[in-house]
């Protein structure tokens, strides 16, 4: 049997939680946390926490006082022993409880934490290339909450209904201005020459904990890293382009639409950042 903490109770997984006019159910009126543990321990906690935390102020929840990072991170720590997954992912729903459009019964966070168990090997450099595309039907909105993860996800979920259909690995997101913004899954980095580029915040990407990871480990490199605006014509200029996400760390791309891509460079930077910082990339 494996369990979840709802509100801080440990529960069957199986246990029906919300009713009918729970707002996270019809308006999608809470944000969420996807965190690697490994040997029993979440990893970049802080990060993951802090994040959640700016996005809980943006979307105007009320915090309780004891509604706290310490006290989400021992119940994530209790939960991993409890269904004994050393190796897994964390999901950290956090939502608003009951409530009309524009009148919710209060402001309180509602919080859900489930783990799955992940294979000791999913940090790994992939063998085989990414095979992705550019989806053009549905943009994303580039404001002051386009960076958090919040429950508001139709373009990466059309955008992963297209990859399903088409047998791509992913897609990636185009925002309002039609440049590219991130993948259904991931941030997107790319190689031209010794130079890497991303698209920055302003883009309407999320705030990767992965992602800052990077560029901050980036800074003590030989490879100078650029935040800007990346048209989908640069991406398939590039010489190499990889993903990265908390889950998976870094995946590289073979193809995106016709175009192919080489991993040479890529694998230099992932032993790079296995020997420089292994806690997180190992």
């Amino acid at each position: 049997m494996s369990h979840i903490i709802y509100n801080g109770k440990a529960l069957d997984n199986k246990t029906p939680l919300i009713t009918a006019g729970n707002r996270g159910l019809r308006y999608g009126d809470g944000l969420f946390e996807t965190i690697r543990c490994r040997n029993g321990a979440p990893i970049l906690i802080d990060e993951h926490l802090s994040r959640l935390w700016n996005g809980l102020r943006l979307l105007q929840f009320e915090i309780p006082k004891l509604f706290t990072p310490d006290l989400l991170e021992k119940e994530i720590i209790s939960l991993l022993k409890k269904n004994k997954h050393q190796h897994a992912r964390v999901r950290l729903s956090v939502f608003r409880g009951q409530g009309g459009l524009y009148d919710p019964e209060n402001d309180y966070p509602i919080y859900l934490i489930e783990t799955f168990p992940l294979p000791e090997s999913s940090f790994s450099l992939n063998q085989n290339g990414l095979q992705t595309g550019i989806f053009h039907k549905s943009k994303k909105i580039a404001d002051k909450y386009s960076n958090i993860k919040h429950n508001n996800f139709l373009p990466y979920l059309l955008g992963a209904i297209h990859a399903k259909k088409n047998k791509l690995n992913d897609v990636f997101i185009l925002n309002h201005f039609n440049n590219i913004c991130d993948s259904t899954l991931a941030n997107i980095f790319f190689f031209k020459g010794k130079k890497i580029y991303t698209p920055s915040l302003a883009e309407g990407c999320i705030a990767g904990v992965m992602r800052n990871t990077i560029i901050q480990s980036l800074k003590t490199s030989e490879w100078e890293i650029t935040e800007c605006e990346v048209t989908p014509e640069m991406m398939l200029d590039a010489d190499e382009v990889f993903l990265t996400n908390a889950i998976r760390g870094i995946k590289w791309v073979s193809f995106i639409d016709n175009v192919s891509f080489e991993c040479r460079e890529t694998r230099i930077l992932f032993d790079f950042l296995q020997k420089t910082n292994p806690e997180v990339f190992c």
